[in-house]
Parts: C-alpha cells; structure tokens; sequence
C-alpha cells in the first residue's frame, strides 16, 4: 500500500476536524502550507468558543482549501451568553463557515451542568438546522444523552460526524441510522485501542478522517503535538483493518465528506 498517494480521481484527503488555532501553533501558515503540500486537499478547522470561531473564519477566508467549523463546547457551556448565540447565528452565514461544531456533551470532565450541557447543544442543533449546515459532535461518557438529543431533534436532513468516535459498533450503527458519518483519529493507530475491532465492521461509506490537531497524534508521533500532515498515517491504519488500499480509503472518506459539507460541486 503506497501511504504518500494523495488523491484518486475527483475525490480528496481531507481532514474534517482539527484545531489550527495560536493557542496551540506558533507556526500555523507553516503547518497548512505542510499539509496541503503533503496532500491534504481540504482542511476543516473546528472552533470551540467566541475566540476559536472567529479565528477558524479568518484561517477560512485566508486560504482557499480551508474551511471553518463553529460552534460552543462543553466547556464553554457556563460562559456562553444569549448574546454569543446571536453572534453565532451571524457568523453560520458567512460563506466558507460549513459546520456547526465543535458541539456536543461531556460527562467526563463536566458532570456538574449535565442539563444545561444538553440545552446548549440542542441549542446549536436548531441553529444548524435553521441555517442547513451539518453538525459535528463532541461525545464523551454522554453516549445515550447525544443519541437522545441527535435522534429527538431528528437530524437526518442536516446529518453530521460522530467525532473522535469511541463507543460500541451497535451504537454506531444507531448514529449511522440517524444520519451520522463516523469521524476516525489519530487513536485507530495506538496500540491499547480497541476502535480497530468496531471501525473495520463499519461500511467505509459511513466513515471520515479527522486528525484533532493539535490532540491525539497517532503513532509513531505519539507524544508530540499533531498536525494535519499525519491524516495519511490514519488512512493508511484503515486501509490495514480493512484490507483495502489507501486510495479505496481516501476516494471514499474524501467523497463522504465533500457530500456532507455540500462541496462536491464547489471545489
């Protein structure tokens, strides 16, 4: 399998979900300028809160083969005010904003504000529907929570990524069934994960790369911060479990997530 291919016929590599963002790069026209050079066609940046937003959308309208991805967090959900959703509503009419996201529910580090974790993200859901944008959901040990509210607010029509994908194989089938592509990182590759046992049964047009950046660098750069350049590392694991080849691996990840963002006819 040739780990460098790139691209195969009008479909791209592309990375759904990172953070190039100043709190965590000094350097982040060197790390995208690395990453389309290195193959990467398109690249998502998510933002988190007001701060992220706004700067996912300037790295956005600066380069022409990125694309912003906005929304609150749970973390940020004890300081986002009424007005931080207005300004979030403006900013999802911006032209290369393509997602509503990061949202979502953690009960891992915040088991405190569970109901109101809930109330800002169905808040975000409703926004994503008004303005027909796809969702990209954060979910960690808020399994049932997310598919309550995924499969209540009835997403189908919007859909969206499971990010950083971690539960069962049943329950990705249930998001799957609600509309969601299941977003595989950087921890398909670490050697204690048992992700490669539900990923390798998931159908590939159901799946999407993503690199977290700066977070979760696969091996063998585990350790050191993560950068989009790595995406390939993830295609390459997949393609291992799958036994197929990387360009199987990159054509239909590519496509799936070109489909979601409504691109396929833009780029």
């Amino acid at each position: 399998m040739n780990l460098w291919y790139t691209f195969f016929g009008d479909y791209m590599l592309i990375d759904t979900h990172c953070h190039l963002l100043s709190e965590d790069y000094d350097n982040i026209d060197e790390i995208i300028t690395e990453a389309l050079v290195d193959g990467i066609q398109l690249l998502v940046i998510n933002g988190y809160n007001r701060e992220t937003n706004e700067e996912a959308i300037r790295l956005a309208k600066k380069y022409e083969k990125v694309y912003a991805a906005i929304g609150y967090g749970p973390a940020e959900v004890g300081n986002i005010s009424d007005n931080d959703l207005v300004v979030l509503e403006k900013q999802l009419q911006e032209l290369k904003v393509i997602a509503v996201g990061e949202i979502g529910l953690d009960y891992y580090w915040y088991k405190d504000n569970k109901l109101e974790q809930i109330k800002i993200f169905r808040k975000q859901i409703k926004l994503a529907k008004k303005y027909n944008k796809p969702i990209i959901v954060h979910c960690r040990e808020a399994i049932k929570d997310t598919y309550n509210a995924l499969k209540e607010e009835n997403i189908k029509k919007i859909r969206g990524i499971m990010h950083c994908y971690s539960s069962s194989l049943e329950m990705a089938y249930q998001f799957i069934k609600l509309g969601m592509l299941i977003g595989v990182g950087g921890v398909i590759t670490f050697k204690n994960t048992k992700l490669g046992n539900v990923i390798k049964e998931i159908p590939l047009e159901y799946i999407v790369l993503e690199t977290d950046a700066p977070y979760l660098t696969p091996e063998p750069y585990r350790g050191q911060k993560n950068k989009p350049a790595y995406l390939k590392i993830i295609a390459n694991k997949i393609a291992e479990l799958k036994q197929l080849e990387i360009d199987t691996i990159i054509n239909q990840t590519g496509l799936n997530a070109l489909e979601l963002f409504d691109l396929k006819d833009k780029i």
